[in-house]
């Protein structure tokens, strides 16, 4: 199937778009200069905290990761570290191909957010990626996160309802294996797993989850654009 069939292309946003691992360590480096912790401590340590089983609404819950992580790595731990953690959000940096990615995108699609993210967080991430979406869905309107397949139904009704596409016409774009991709497989819709961390030998700040084979596989966001624009 061609890729120009789709109508609608549904995105995660953190991890996928937006660089959040970046934007978290920029933080650390930023408000704790002198620690010695590397990227991929932190990273394991925020992994382990997102996974604990005592999560709340993201971002907001970074300010609890932070508390649990800071003890265990030798970093200064305060409210006002934690609540830095949370708004460093507004700074988080697009991935370099996201921008020009998702222009080259909507030419030939309809773009819908589906992220875990809340709305206040949504929307630093819209205007980072320089407003390219029709339909803005969040957390705070699924009024549940991913792998959650209430979710998907979710954001099935609402593009179905505003423009008449069904899940055939769906294709869903995303990072992550666990909060995205297989639950997506599961359900019967589409998937293309943009694999950012393809070079690197862990799983950085994404939850591990078993490996689920998608549909379309790309490393960036500008080689599936590459790829619709080829015809493929």
């Amino acid at each position: 199937m061609s890729l120009k069939n789709f109508k609608v292309l549904t995105f995660d946003v953190v991890g996928t778009l937006i660089d959040f691992e970046g934007g978290m360590l920029a933080y650390l480096r930023k408000a704790v200069p002198d620690s010695k912790i590397t990227d991929e401590e932190f990273l394991a340590a925020y992994r382990g905290a997102r996974a604990d089983g005592n999560t709340g609404w993201y971002p907001d819950d970074l300010e609890r990761c932070w508390h649990v992580i800071a003890p265990g790595l030798g970093l200064p731990d305060s409210a006002a570290l934690a609540t830095g953690l949370r708004d460093s959000v507004a700074d988080w940096p697009a991935f370099p191909d996201s921008v020009a990615a998702l222009q080259r995108l909507r030419k030939h699609f309809k773009l819908v957010t589906m992220t875990n993210a809340q709305s206040w967080a949504l929307k630093h991430f819209s205007a980072t990626l320089g407003e390219p979406f029709d339909m803005l869905l969040s957390c705070d309107d699924a009024l549940c996160e991913k792998p959650d397949p209430r979710y998907f139904a979710y954001a099935r009704g609402r593009f179905e309802g505003a423009w008449g596409y069904l899940q055939a016409d769906n294709l869903h774009v995303a990072q992550s294996q666990y909060h995205d991709i297989g639950v997506s497989k599961s359900l019967g819709i589409t998937t293309c797993w943009i694999e950012r961390r393809h070079d690197k030998k862990s799983s950085g700040g994404t939850i591990e989850s078993e490996h689920t084979v998608p549909d379309y596989h790309f490393h960036t966001l500008a080689a599936l654009a590459d790829a619709v624009e080829a015809g493929k």
